[in-house]
């Protein structure tokens, strides 16, 4: 066997490894989720600083699908998840003038998208209209 296909070899291996090690702390890091009921409160600071409060009641775990269930964000699924482009009847594009939708759960800018981030009772999820 030659040096370059011995190195390809070890390479591809390294990278398995890798993407292995990452996968695994990943898994035992993600943030809890908790099931049944939960009453969660998801308000919305639009671009003029009005703001509108929905009380929500859900069994869902995730944000995602309380927003798009509850009607509060338009459905705009991605590759990587929701992509929240319109809350509540406004649209915020960063593609288009440097606006979007910040995601805060208690007060707190939230680490992962909307998919990802697991609600609990008595959450406040706030979505502010931000220009960066």
């Amino acid at each position: 066997m030659n040096t370059d296909r011995k190195r390809t070899i070890l390479l591809a291996a390294a990278l398995a490894a890798l993407i292995a090690v990452f996968a695994l702390v990943w898994w035992f890091n993600r943030p809890e989720t908790s099931g049944g009921s939960k009453n969660i409160t998801v308000e919305v600071i639009h671009k003029d600083e009005s703001k509108k409060t929905f009380p929500c009641k859900t069994d869902e775990e995730y944000l995602d699908k309380v927003l798009v269930g509850e009607g509060i964000v338009e459905d705009n699924q991605a590759d990587f998840g929701l992509y929240i482009l319109v809350v509540d009847g406004e649209r915020a594009d960063y593609n288009e003038d440097g606006a979007y939708w910040a995601v805060l759960q208690n007060g707190e800018a939230t680490v992962t998208g909307a998919s990802e981030t697991p609600i609990h009772d008595g959450d406040v999820i706030s979505l502010v209209y931000t220009r960066a």
